[in-house]
Order: C-alpha cells, then sequence, then structure tokens
C-alpha cells in the first residue's frame, strides 16, 4: 500500500517521532545529544518552529512543535540530513541513519496539547533512564527540567506551555508538576500514538460505542483530533493540492517551462542541466526548484532530474529563495 502524502500546514502542532533505522541508537554519547540539540536551536531561530516538549532516547526522538512559516519538511530536513552527516563523518559510517521516514501527527492543541507534553517528557521515566520525577527534573535530554526551571535551553518555549497551569510562574511550575505525577501511572498512552481512528477517539471503547450507535467518525493515521478538526486538516491539505494541480495544468510540461525560462534569461539549456554554476544558471535554477517544488508540488527528486543537481541541491536551492522570500528580499 502506497505511504500517504505528508500533511504540511504550517502553523499547527505535531508530534514528530524518529527512529534510528533497524532500532540502532542514534545517539552514542553526550557530544551527540548536544550537536542534535544544537542543530535544533539554529533552526529554530531561522524559521521560526517553536518547540513545545521534547525527549531523546537513546534510539529514537521526540518533539512536539508548532511549525514555523517554510512548514515541518523542511525544518525535519534540515535537522535529519545534518546530524546525519555529521553523525556518519564522526564515526566513519555509511548508509541510512534513520529509520524510513519520520512519522508525524498533527494534533489538535485542545485537548491534546498538554497530554502529549506530559507523556513526551514522562519517556526516560517509563524507560528507566531516571529512577524517578525528582531525577527526571535533572535529566538535561529532555523538556521537563526546563519547564520546571531545573534546565535551560534557548530553544523551548516554557511561558507559552506555563500559561495553561498558572498566571504566575510559580504557581504554574507546581500546577505542572502536579500534572506530570498524575501521568506517571497512565502507562504507554497508545491513544496518543497509535492507529487513526483509535487515536483521533480516545481510544477502543469510543470506537466501538460508535459502531454500536451505527455512527461513523472521520478518521486519518496521519492527524489526533476529533472529526471536525480532521475534517478541516484534510479539507486544507486539499485545497493545496488542488491549487497545485491547477497551477500545473496552467503552467504546461515541465520542459516547456525550463525552456522558456532559459530563453528569457538568457541561458542555454545545455547548461542547466549539465550542472554549470556560472551565477546567472545558479540563480535560475534555484528559483526553477522553488516553483517547482513549492508551487506545483513537484517531488524533489524529479526537479534533480531535470535541472541538473542532486536532490541535496535541489533542497538548498528552496531554502536559499524561502530565507530571501522572509527576509523580504
Amino acid at each position: 500500500m502506497p505511504r500517504k502524502a505528508r500533511l504540511d500546514i504550517p502553523g499547527t502542532l505535531h508530534h514528530v517521532m524518529v527512529r534510528g533505522i533497524e532500532g540502532s541508537n542514534i545517539f552514542r554519547d553526550e557530544e551527540d545529544r548536544k550537536d542534535f540539540l544544537g542543530r535544533i536551536n539554529s533552526l529554530v531561530k531561522e524559521n521560526g518552529t517553536r518547540i513545545l516538549a521534547w525527549a531523546l532516547m537513546d534510539n529514537h526522538v521526540h518533539l512536539l512543535l508548532i511549525s514555523g512559516p517554510t512548514g515541518l519538511p523542511t525544518f525535519m530536513r534540515r535537522l535529519l540530513t545534518g546530524y546525519a552527516i555529521g553523525y556518519n563523518r564522526k564515526y566513519r559510517r555509511f548508509g541510512h541513519l534513520f529509520q524510513n521516514r519520520y512519522k508525524s501527527i498533527i494534533c489538535e492543541l485542545d485537548p491534546y496539547l498538554l497530554e502529549l507534553v506530559r507523556y513526551i517528557h514522562l519517556n526516560p521515566l517509563r524507560a528507566g533512564l531516571v529512577n524517578d520525577l525528582e531525577e527526571l527534573e535533572n535529566y538535561p535530554w529532555c523538556g521537563h527540567g526546563t519547564l520546571t526551571g531545573r534546565q535551560a535551553n534557548d530553544f523551548q518555549e516554557k511561558s507559552f506551555v506555563l500559561g495553561f497551569f498558572g498566571f504566575t510562574r510559580r504557581k504554574a511550575v507546581q500546577a505542572y508538576r502536579e500534572f506530570v505525577a498524575v501521568g506517571k501511572g497512565l502507562g504507554q498512552r497508545p491513544e496518543l500514538v497509535g492507529g487513526g481512528l483509535i487515536r483521533s477517539l480516545g481510544g477502543w471503547s469510543q470506537v466501538l460505542s460508535l459502531r454500536k450507535k451505527g455512527e461513523s467518525e472521520t478518521y486519518d493515521e496521519r492527524i489526533l483530533g476529533d472529526g471536525d478538526f480532521v475534517e478541516g486538516i484534510l479539507e486544507e491539505a486539499d485545497q493545496k493540492l488542488t491549487r497545485q494541480i491547477r497551477a500545473r495544468k496552467k503552467a504546461g510540461s515541465l520542459s516547456k517551462i525550463i525552456k522558456e525560462r532559459c530563453h528569457e534569461a538568457g541561458i542555454k539549456e545545455i547548461e542547466l542541466k549539465l550542472g554549470s554554476q556560472r551565477r546567472a544558471v545558479s540563480e535560475l535554477r534555484k528559483r526553477l526548484c522553488f516553483y517547482f517544488n513549492r508551487d506545483l508540488g513537484i517531488p524533489m527528486a524529479e526537479i534533480a532530474r531535470l535541472v541538473g543537481i542532486g536532490t541535496t541541491g535541489v533542497a538548498m536551492a528552496i531554502k536559499r529563495i524561502e530565507a530571501k522570500t522572509i527576509n523580504g528580499e
């Protein structure tokens, strides 16, 4: 069965899970973890992604975030590709570091935000990496201690989360601690990370109840929320896809677009396709990469075959155009 397309709606809440290939470790020492967090810190400052909760385990990572203007895929691609390249260079290894694609679930903010913050921050305790909640507050590789004030980092949003617990920091931290303590005995919480309908409805009991009543609910394994929320997300995603399809029809064939753009810029097509780095060619290539991917929805691998560079080069070209757009250049 083909995998479903990634839902990419900037400004929404995502629970992201990343695992090492075949369950292997993705962090071998503290320096690896510091490198990963440093990359998050840099990217957050660049593209406006908001990190609300996180946990680094030995072989996987949890992130709860609100995607920035450039969307989740751009943030995750740069984070994981950059880390994997550095990791492979450090340990003189080759091949993939992460298992398939990262898993991302778009989540309805109310009522799931606080449940996910608690679930993610309790991961080290459930895994036995710490013995109790006191140790968890001093554990440097998850965001729990940042919310309670025991740890510090520059990328995690504290005020936004604590604002749900109280009007003053002292009362908010106390209420947050009590909330996490209650969650300690709730176990793995499959309804927060499991299959679509079960997750969206809050468990099998709700699913069975609806079935007995002959009722149904819209669901999608990529989304955590009630039927109305799921329908809204899917409708927005469909509208984006529809816009891209219409744009493709209007634009015509990709080869025709390349030919016309090269003619307008006074550039020979062969220069573009053979990977010329002449400035005028490079600038046109970047604009084509951005237009094909963002406006027409063309996969990067297909773009790479058309413009004479690899998929990494396509991603970098898109990033540079995005940066100019954000800075108003």
